[in-house]
């Protein structure tokens, strides 16, 4: 079964990554089987966090979209190019497909057959031809090798159906043949003396022992088998390598990382019933029929952090999601099933883990603790935001004993580490901690920047207010930006020029203006999106 993912929104946080962590690791050791991943650029405080505590960064996650390899396609359908025609045919029937996929011996994918070809062979193939090797015939009519002096056979087939003397007089015999006889003593010493490549000798027939001699000496293979002429001949034809039927050379495959909506795609356009699954380095995984559409594993998901499909990882209306934690407003997540779904108006989703923790009294390690606290002192702005609770307050202490900091000293460390934009763009700062909404027909994003170099801002202002515009006229009506400075305990706000009214309005100031300093406004979930959602809702 695949691996359960915990992610947290597409603008990973400290929480985010933190809670993404920590909850796998709780996870784990309540017998789950999940991993972390992030959706997004892990900035420089998360940075930070994860080399204090050494943590490896979680790996990048760019969908959960169904992909081929998710889908139940079958994966024995499968054979070397050269397996014998009746292998391969028995194959198939076995798995009850009407393809085949033939390889080379790199397993990389040489081709592909179908009844529909095998059919061809049957009915108007080249029946005189063998190119195959001794066991395959062997296998086929059901002999036994006599004399073997070589692995490989290629050449053309002779049944000796004429009188022993009108074949010696007057049918030539070389290496390039394979001779079909009975129980006919001339024949043999012909065929021998003529260095044919093999002699199958039909009937149950017991080959005497100076033909035997003679045939080592002139390097002839022969094989036995109790079966007729009639039928041997008809067998032989099966024992041909698969690889000899004119089949469908370079056909179509799919990739296994493909979506499984790109493949309905080509299912539309194309309508074959087959197609070969190979992955990036040609290596040929298996065989996917149209009628496998609707049969797949979709990936498992749980949140933390966010609970809005809008926020989350692209292709979740594909995923199962088994569980949302959560310290946000509730959103437009819905689930075909009953989850778990736990939420709770704290400072930070890793309080909640916490809790959790100490309910299904798994021990904490000093990294687990460390990652929980550096997400709490985040989220709260080491506890000044009005986010944070009593709770919070009392998680801090906890966990600062494990993780055996100063949480306080230790928090100054990771803000500072964090708070730097020098040499960033107007663009990436402002996209990197953005939360959108939508209130009516408006879709609004906040975006909150946490520094102690505001001047760097202030000094081209134009430049920064002209990229908020940008933003409102892309994928947002109105954008607002907070740059908020911990020490001095307040935020400037920025936003486009258009929302110029709405912002005096939300802040009931007629002197606002780009750039005002808002003293003690801190967190952009409870004291700014409540009066922004209220305003233009009025």
């Amino acid at each position: 079964m695949l691996k359960t993912i915990v992610i947290g929104h597409q603008k990973p946080d400290t929480d985010t990554v933190c809670a993404s962590i920590s909850l796998s690791y709780l996870k784990n050791k309540l017998g789950f089987n999940t991993t972390p991943k992030v959706l997004g650029h892990i900035n420089n405080e998360t940075k930070f966090v994860l080399n204090y505590f050494h943590v490896k960064e979680p790996e990048y996650l760019n969908d959960v979209k169904v992909q081929v390899r998710n889908m139940k396609y079958n994966k024995n359908c499968i054979v070397d190019e050269k397996t014998s025609i009746l292998d391969a045919f028995s194959l198939m029937q076995k798995e009850n497909e009407t393809g085949i996929c033939i390889v080379e011996d790199s397993k990389k994918l040489k081709g592909l057959v179908t009844l529909k070809e095998l059919a061809k062979q049957f009915i108007s193939g080249n029946r005189d031809l063998l190119k195959t090797n001794m066991q395959n015939i062997v296998h086929a009519i059901q002999g036994k090798v006599v004399v073997k002096c070589t692995e490989e056979i290629d050449g053309s087939i002779i049944a000796a159906t004429y009188q022993s003397k009108t074949i010696v007089e007057t049918i030539p015999l070389d290496h390039n043949n394979i001779l079909l006889v009975g129980d006919r003593y001339k024949v043999l010493e012909y065929a021998i003396s003529s260095k044919v490549q093999l002699i199958i000798v039909t009937g149950g027939y017991e080959v005497d022992e100076k033909l035997i001699s003679k045939a080592k000496e002139n390097k002839v293979s022969i094989i036995k088998t109790n079966l007729d002429t009639y039928h041997t001949s008809s067998n032989l034809i099966l024992s041909n390598y698969i690889s000899t039927i004119l089949m469908e050379e370079n056909p179509i495959s799919i990739y296994d990382v493909d979506y499984r909506t790109d493949f309905l795609e080509l299912l539309e356009k194309l309508g074959h019933t087959n197609y070969p699954v190979v992955n990036k380095s040609g290596k040929c995984l298996g065989l996917l029929k149209s009628s496998d559409v609707n049969t797949y594993e979709k990936l498992h998901v749980i949140l933390v952090d966010h609970n809005g499909f809008s926020q989350s990882v692209d292709g979740i209306e594909e995923a199962v999601i088994d569980e949302i934690i959560d310290h946000h407003n509730m959103a437009n997540v819905g689930t075909n099933v009953p989850i778990n779904f736990r939420s709770m108006p704290v400072g930070s989703t890793c309080t909640i883990i916490y809790q959790m923790y100490v309910e299904n009294k798994v021990k904490i390690p000093k990294d687990m603790a460390g990652l929980m606290l550096s997400a709490i002192l985040s989220d709260t702005l080491l506890l000044k935001s009005v986010t944070a609770t009593p709770i919070d307050r009392k998680v801090v202490q906890e966990l600062a004993k494990i993780a055996k900091v100063d949480a306080l000293k230790y928090g100054h460390e990771m803000v500072k580490a964090g708070f730097s934009i020098k040499g960033k763009k107007a663009e990436d700062l402002l996209d990197e901690d953005i939360k959108s909404f939508r209130v009516e027909d408006k879709f609004v994003g906040i975006s909150q920047i946490f520094t102690m170099d505001y001047e760097d801002i202030a000094s081209d202002m134009d430049s920064f207010v002209d990229e908020i515009d940008h933003m409102a006229n892309g994928r947002f009506n109105i954008v607002i930006a907070l740059i908020t400075d911990i020490e001095k305990n307040g935020s400037y706000i920025f936003y486009d020029r258009n929302s110029d009214a709405l912002m005096k309005d939300v802040f009931n100031n007629e002197n606002f203006h780009q750039g005002y300093f808002v003293k003690n406004l801190l967190s952009r979930k409870k004291q700014l999106v409540p009066n922004v959602i209220e305003t233009l809702e009025k």
